[in-house]
């Protein structure tokens, strides 16, 4: 796909004209990246925000106190991210990371600000990806509630699945730990069971889903 097409194909842009699609792309570059590669850091200036072309970023936030990471979102094929500091001016708030070999569509604040300015109407399209993110946060937040760690465990595996019965997890024991929300320890403890139970096997980071009935209930 063309950069026009790929930026015409995604939410954020989906109600801007192709003048204005051609106008953006023309200012945007193509980055590949290796597995670990950070495209920032919380704190760092932005200019820039980012589509993923092929390949995983990871989203993460980085504790202060104990330099643990937590994984709040994972950004495929075709999906924007870094577009905060363009709306509020700020740093950044979040690390991304690539998680295997990815190429992203590097597009500049600048030439989205100017199509912004001159037709309003065009954020609508950002409205309902900050609404969609923020109805994954509220999910989030309710699954911390209502759900203990194992349940949690089985939610995200269900998650990383994608509805097949064998898998690779895109991301390691410590970034899942960091999605489910608790330490490494109680996270592989949970596997561990979903194992004993005949629910699961896993080869380092290779899952086969032996009964998803019961590892569907025990994460509702």
């Amino acid at each position: 796909m063309t950069h026009e097409e790929l930026l015409a194909s995604s939410e954020f842009f989906a109600d801007a004209p192709p003048s204005v699609i051609a106008a953006i792309a023309a200012n945007a570059q193509e980055l590949p990246l290796v597995r670990g590669d950070v495209l920032f850091k919380q704190g760092d200036s932005a200019d820039s925000m980012f589509l993923v072309i092929n390949g995983r970023i990871a989203i993460l936030i980085d504790s202060p106190y104990d330099h643990r990471e937590t994984v709040v979102a994972l950004m495929e094929d075709g999906e924007m991210f870094g577009e905060m500091a363009l709306l509020d001016g700020e740093m950044r708030s979040t690390l991304a990371r690539a998680l295997e070999p990815s190429t992203v569509l590097v597009v500049p604040y600048e030439p989205v600000l100017d199509a912004y300015r001159h037709d309003p109407s065009l954020l609508w399209g950002v409205v309902r990806v900050l609404a969609r993110r923020l109805r994954r946060t509220d999910a989030d937040l309710a699954d911390g509630v209502f759900l203990d760690v194992t349940g949690r465990t089985a939610k995200r595996l269900l998650e990383f699945s994608e509805g097949r019965n064998e898998f690779v997890l895109p991301i390691t024991q410590e970034e899942l730990a960091g999605r489910v929300g608790a330490s490494r320890e109680r996270v592989n403890k949970a596997i561990g069971s979903f194992i004993r139970l005949g629910w699961l096997e896993q080869r380092e980071r290779s899952y086969t889903i032996l009964n998803r009935k019961a590892l569907s209930d025990r994460s509702t």
